[in-house]
This record gives C-alpha cells, sequence and structure tokens, in this order.
C-alpha cells in the first residue's frame, strides 16, 4: 500500500484546541507538561517514579485476568516484565465495542504498539509495553451494541443493564448468523466465553497478541484498593470538582470548548446489573434511580472494604489509570486530547505524573476500487476531503471559469442600466426608479439563465457527479470519516495482514493525517 499524510489543518476535521496542541501553541502549554514528541520520552522515563508493590500487584492482577487464557509469548514476556523498574507502558483505552466497534479502535491500538517498538529500539535500556486499557465498567450499552460491515449495520439486542464488562454473551448468537463471512475468531470469541470482557479480551489478544498487547480490565477488587485515597478525596472533599472547573473556566476563556463537565462526586456505585451516579443530598450519600443511600460513616466503611464498588466516571478515570500503572503516554483521539488538558491541575493535586497526551493514527484506507476511480476521474489523495460542491465543480469544469458562469455578462448588462439611468437623468430624473427595476427584472432573469445552464452542464456530466458522491459516500459514510463508521472487518476479510501493515507502515510520530491506498494501474 502506498502512504499519503496530510496536514490536519487541510482535512477541516479537527477542533482548534486539537490543533493548538499539535502545534505546541503556548496558549496551551501550561496544561500539560510534555508536548506529543519522541523527545519528550526521555524526561518523562526520568521523572516517571512507581513503588515496586504496585508493580507486584499490577503483575498479579495481570496473571489472575489471564487466567487459564493462554496469551502469545510476546504478552506473557511483557507482563514479566512490568515487574522491572525500568519497565513503563504506553496506553490506550477505549469501550467494549463488540468486533472491535469503528476502525479507529484499532488504530488507537495499533499507535501504541508501533509507539512502544519504536521506543524499545531508542532507549533498548529501558522497556516498553503497549496496553488496551479495557472501559469494562461503562454502563452506555447504546454506545456499544452495534458496528457497521460492509456498508449495513448490525445491532446486539439484549436487556441486560449495568457494566458493560459483565453483560452475558449468549444472546449474541442470534446475530452472529446474520453476519457473512464472519472469522472463526470472532465467533468463537462471542461463543465460547461468557462475558463481553472474556470475548473482547479473546478477540483483541487475536488480533495484537503477537505484538505484545497486554491487556487490561481495570475492574478489579486489587486494583480498585490502590485508588481509595483518590475514592475518598473525591466523594468528602470534591476535590477533583473544583480543579477540574477551574481548569475548564481558563481553557474557556482562551476560546476553547470543553468536552467534559465535572461533578461533585466523580463516581458510580456499581454492582452486577447496576451502575449508577452517587450525589451527595443533606449530608446523605445516594445512589440515583435506587433506594440505596449511606452516611458519611457507611460511606467511608464502604471505600474501605469494598472499593471495587466504586467506578469513576472520565474525571477520574484518567487518574485511576496512572495510579495503577507506570505509564508515560496515553493515545487518545481529539476529544480524549481536550478532557485530558481539563485534567492537569488535578494530576498535580494527586501529585501523579502528567503523562504524554499523543493522538493516535488517524487513517483513510482507499482501497483498489475506489482508488482507480479516483485516477479515472483525474483526483487524487488530497482532494478527498474538499466538500461536495468544491469538488463537483473541479471534476466538471476542472481549473477553468464555469461555462454557466453569466457574471461578465451581467456586469456588462449592468454597465448598459447605468449609461441608460445618466441618459434618462438629463430627460426626466423621475425615470430611475423605473429603471431600477427593470434592471432588477433583467438580473434576475440572468440568474435564472445561469442556474438553467449550470443544470444542463451538470446533466451532461451526471455520470461523472455519481461516481463522485459514490466514492464519497464509500470514503466518508453518513458523512463522517470512514474510521469513525467502518469495521475493520471490511478489510481484514479480504486482507488478513491488514494490521500489520497497519503497524509497519504508519509512524506514530508523526502527527499527520494518513491515506493508505493500494496501487492501480493506470
Amino acid at each position: 500500500m502506498n502512504l499519503h499524510q496530510i496536514e490536519f489543518e487541510e482535512t477541516n476535521r479537527f477542533s482548534s484546541i486539537f490543533l493548538d496542541y499539535i502545534n505546541n501553541k503556548s496558549d496551551l502549554q501550561d496544561f500539560y507538561d510534555l508536548k506529543p514528541a519522541q523527545d519528550s520520552f526521555e524526561k518523562a522515563i526520568r521523572t516517571r517514579k512507581f513503588r515496586d508493590e504496585k508493580r507486584d500487584i499490577l503483575v498479579r492482577t495481570l496473571r489472575d485476568q489471564y487466567g487459564s487464557f493462554v496469551p502469545s509469548e510476546a504478552v506473557l514476556q511483557n507482563i514479566e516484565a512490568l515487574k522491572d523498574s525500568r519497565t513503563f507502558t504506553i496506553t490506550t483505552g477505549h469501550q467494549l465495542n463488540i468486533f472491535t466497534g469503528p476502525l479507529f479502535f484499532i488504530y488507537k491500538v495499533a499507535t501504541a504498539i508501533s509507539m512502544a517498538t519504536s521506543l524499545n529500539e531508542k532507549y533498548p535500556a529501558y522497556h516498553f509495553v503497549p496496553v488496551y486499557w479495557m472501559a469494562s465498567e461503562d454502563h452506555d450499552f447504546e454506545e456499544i451494541n452495534n458496528f457497521r460491515l460492509f456498508g449495513k449495520k448490525y445491532i446486539w439486542k439484549s436487556s441486560q443493564k449495568g457494566p458493560v464488562g459483565k453483560f452475558e454473551t449468549d444472546s449474541m448468537y442470534v446475530l452472529l448468523k446474520e453476519i457473512p463471512e464472519l472469522p472463526d475468531f470472532c465467533k468463537n470469541g462471542y461463543e465460547k466465553h461468557n462475558t463481553l470482557s472474556e470475548a473482547t479480551r479473546f478477540i483483541v489478544n487475536y488480533l495484537f497478541g503477537n505484538h505484545g498487547l497486554v491487556i487490561l480490565d481495570a475492574d478489579d477488587p486489587e486494583l480498585k484498593k490502590l485508588f481509595r485515597a483518590t475514592i475518598r478525596e473525591d466523594v468528602f472533599n470534591n476535590t477533583a470538582y473544583s480543579l477540574a472547573r477551574e481548569t475548564t473556566r481558563r481553557l474557556e476563556e482562551l476560546g476553547y470548548k470543553s468536552q467534559i463537565f465535572p461533578r461533585p462526586v466523580n463516581l458510580f456505585y456499581m454492582e452486577n446489573g447496576l451502575r449508577e451516579r452517587i450525589e451527595k443530598v443533606e449530608g446523605i450519600y445516594r445512589v440515583l434511580n435506587t433506594s440505596l443511600s449511606f452516611s458519611k460513616d457507611q460511606m467511608a466503611g464502604l471505600i474501605e472494604e469494598k472499593p471495587e464498588k466504586f467506578s469513576p466516571n472520565v474525571v477520574l478515570r484518567p487518574v485511576f489509570q496512572e495510579t495503577v500503572l507506570p505509564n508515560l503516554a496515553y493515545i487518545g483521539g481529539p476529544a480524549e486530547v481536550t478532557y485530558w488538558l481539563q485534567l492537569k491541575d488535578v494530576f498535580t493535586h494527586f501529585q501523579l505524573p502528567f503523562p504524554i497526551i499523543f493522538p493516535r493514527l488517524f487513517v483513510l484506507v482507499i482501497s483498489k476500487v475506489i482508488q482507480r476511480k479516483l485516477v479515472k476521474l483525474g483526483l487524487d489523495h488530497g482532494d478527498i476531503f474538499k466538500d461536495f460542491a468544491q469538488l463537483k465543480d473541479q471534476l466538471v469544469y476542472g481549473d477553468g471559469k464555469a461555462a454557466y458562469d453569466l457574471s461578465q455578462e451581467l456586469r456588462q448588462i449592468e454597465q448598459v442600466f447605468l449609461l441608460i439611468r445618466q441618459k434618462s437623468g438629463t430627460i426626466d430624473k423621475s425615470l430611475e426608479g423605473f429603471i431600477a427595476g427593470e434592471y432588477k427584472k433583467t438580473e434576475k432573469g440572468i440568474v435564472n439563465i445561469q442556474k438553467r445552464l449550470k443544470k444542463a452542464t451538470e446533466q451532461k456530466e451526471e455520470v461523472k457527479i455519481n461516481q463522485l458522491r459514490g466514492i464519497l459516500d464509500k470514503l466518508f459514510p453518513n458523512g463522517n470519516p470512514q474510521e469513525r463508521e467502518d469495521n475493520f472487518l471490511s478489510f481484514y476479510i479480504n486482507n488478513p495482514g491488514f494490521i500489520d501493515d497497519l503497524i509497519s507502515t504508519l509512524d506514530p510520530f508523526s502527527l499527520r493525517y494518513n491515506v493508505l491506498n493500494e496501487d492501480v494501474e493506470t
């Protein structure tokens, strides 16, 4: 495949805060520690400290989570390497979308793997482990219960409630029968594993295990014990709320939009079938939409004895992650980059190093069929990010002036009416209004003629225009980037080496939009 790269600004698809961050704009430098660049890791390595007892807990937890599941030798080596003080993680996180959801999940994990590989080569005295943090505690089932394959949307229907990682997969069997050409490893993931967390671990490990990706489920009692102090601080002092709100205010004063909105208590109460927000009401801690309530003393006892009952929201999840991992960098999409910047002061308060926030790889894959059509229409990879109207004019009229354009003729007619107006003024000034009205009628008529000429011109090129529309529908389904709509199976089924190609081809430190296309005969 051929790689072309485009500056993010040229795609017209990214927010100002994202663009300013990757361009290291001075206004944003107070909201993070180290810029997203390879040379930032030298300082990150020197300053990131992680206690040996935490490493022991992390390794034991990972061994337990993999259990009888036998990962690759590369994964086993990476898990054991985490006991060493010279080992660090490169982490990305995502929800448990069925069949991995949109393509950008694959790109997030590929970024973490590629980055860890590059760092292992650059800093051989240290070891870097790519980690996928499974967001198994999320409870928004409608966000993860569907995926799009070959233009069709497939939906998993279930009435289960609570954290999606604990959802049983037996009701997936009906959906599995509907999907054509489904690889065996996808079927085995859901048919041979009881919960969505287990199935996701199996599928993601199948795809990335040979690259040493370590998969961590944060819904774990031992990991939550390491987080107890933060839980207490949030519940009783609301510190993260006040700090994140102030940071958000400063960002908004600079003209940036917020991505997350902190709450006084940034935790959910969680158990099987239940994940609901905790709110303090008149001195009592209540679990919304339930009859559960706790006094301050009861809440303190629950935090101490059952920290696994508490699930962080988007404000505290990054804090939890950096508490339990020897992490140097977090890989995220544009929205994630924004909300991490809102949390810098929260990290400072909890005396946690703020990781390097790296944008994930952004990729548009152009199949051989689509590439051939682009070549035939005389378009290249840079053209496809233009809007449809602009591309249509380029296709129909090229660089020349549109044949239907009557603006020059209209200016000439305007000059004629101006001369008539001047001439009439020497005879009867009262005719000026009449003459102006006649010009408006004529102008309207010329505009209508131009519209009909344009329509006739485009009708002559209707085949090309329809081809263009079809290309854009494939590359930007529903008007969205391909990576946010299509599933990796769209490419993997025809090319099982698709993921390996991504990892070997793309550079995680090159902060540009990647376009991959196949060779075609011209």
